[in-house]
């Protein structure tokens, strides 16, 4: 009978090693695969005019969550919306790179709760630390990991913008004609907290420079635009965004309830972001931001990441991104508006990072100015970051 009962185990084991190292792995891909999709596919031209003007371009984009997948950042592949190769093709100079520690079940943007969570089974799917699997503060200092790992293994043709200094000298660089590729880390709702303010300090040491109070739930910060109570900020948001303002870490407006923009602009001493949203204007729904929330984000001297995701701009296509651009420039300046793509967010886009010219070309055709084009394509951007970052 033991002999039988040791059978029985070796059998068990060798099922969990198989499911483990082989059919988890498999099914992270197949979600990443299917989740992360264009709906044009490469490759992208554009007229003379436009590629000439783009590749002159610094070109920023304030939201992807690329560092969720088990993709290498280094090398191209022919699913999901972001890596390296692709960036440099389609010129995307700087991308933020957000990371999302918490997805409820049966996620929507107008009710959840954060009773359930998604991410577990992908983070055990994709062999993340077993620590990452209880803790949210885990995943997201193991995706910050990541990022570094990637710009050690890059060869110098990608680093993280963490200072005042380090943007300088990165920009500094793509004038002089190097063609190098940067990020910066962002967290995509501070349930990574975990209800610590210590735990500010630890995101800041562990390189991320930007930071939403929400995500598609209620956190102790505040209400979520997706959640249950639509609050304003808490006491404890106050004093995490207070902390955040002192490190020189943007404060990121994505997915907050009403009343929480409300609060947050009410308090800021700082320019806000908006680091990917839609506009009511042009597409009107819970996820995007009311003319009032434009102006007031404007009024901090911030900028608004415009979607090219359906629920941001109600189509899959550069038309629809550049129209919900315009609006906002027409409303608040194009001193406020930059992109905020959600690649790699489990949603569709209408290309990939390989496209980017695409929106410079629309940008043209709509009548925007060359000069006009560079802030919005990532001038803004930079200066914000400019403004806010450490020395």
């Amino acid at each position: 009978m033991k002999k039988k009962y040791k059978a029985y185990l070796l059998i068990i084991v060798g099922l969990f090693l198989i499911i483990y190292y082989a059919a988890l792995p498999e099914y992270a891909t197949y979600m990443d695969a299917n989740m992360n999709k264009t709906t044009n596919p490469p490759p992208y031209s554009v007229n003379d005019r436009a590629q000439k003007l783009h590749d002159s371009l610094i070109v920023a984009d304030l939201h992807a969550d690329f560092l969720l997948w088990n993709r290498d950042l280094l090398e191209r592949h022919d699913y999901g919306l972001v890596d390296l190769p692709r960036m440099q093709e389609g010129n995307l100079s700087l991308q933020a790179f957000t990371i999302v520690s918490k997805v409820p079940n049966g996620l929507n943007i107008h009710k959840n709760t954060a009773d359930s969570d998604q991410i577990t089974l992908l983070a055990l799917a994709e062999h993340w630390p077993f620590k990452s699997l209880t803790s949210l503060k885990e995943r997201a200092l193991y995706q910050a990991q990541k990022l570094h790992d990637y710009a050690k293994r890059s060869n110098g043709q990608f680093v993280i913008i963490k200072t005042k200094d380090d943007l300088t000298s990165f920009v500094a660089a793509r004038h002089n004609g190097k063609k190098l590729t940067a990020g910066f880390l962002g967290i995509e709702g501070a349930q990574v907290l975990e209800g610590d303010l210590a735990n500010v300090k630890v995101m800041y040491d562990a390189g991320f420079r930007m930071m939403s109070a929400t995500h598609f739930f209620d956190t102790e910060l505040g209400g979520s635009a997706h959640g249950v109570s639509l609050g304003g900020l808490t006491d404890f948001g106050r004093a995490v965004f207070e902390d955040m303002q002192q490190r020189g870490m943007l404060i990121d407006i994505a997915h907050a309830s009403p009343a929480l923009i409300d609060d947050i602009l009410a308090f800021t001493s700082t320019p806000i972001v908006s680091s990917h949203t839609g506009v009511r204007g042009t597409c009107d729904n819970q996820r995007n931001l009311s003319d009032d929330h434009l102006r007031g984000v404007a009024r901090t001297g911030g900028v608004i990441g415009i979607g090219f995701w359906d629920v941001a701009v109600c189509e899959f296509s550069p038309e629809a991104i550049v129209k919900a651009i315009k609006y906002t420039a027409d409303l608040v300046g194009v001193d406020h508006v930059a992109l905020g793509s959600d690649f790699d967010g489990a949603v569709k886009s209408p290309f990939d990072a390989s496209g980017m010219a695409q929106i410079t070309e629309e940008l043209l055709k709509q009548g925007f100015s060359e000069a006009d084009i560079r802030k919005i394509m990532g001038e803004n951007t930079l200066r914000v970051l400019g403004e806010i970052l450490p020395d």
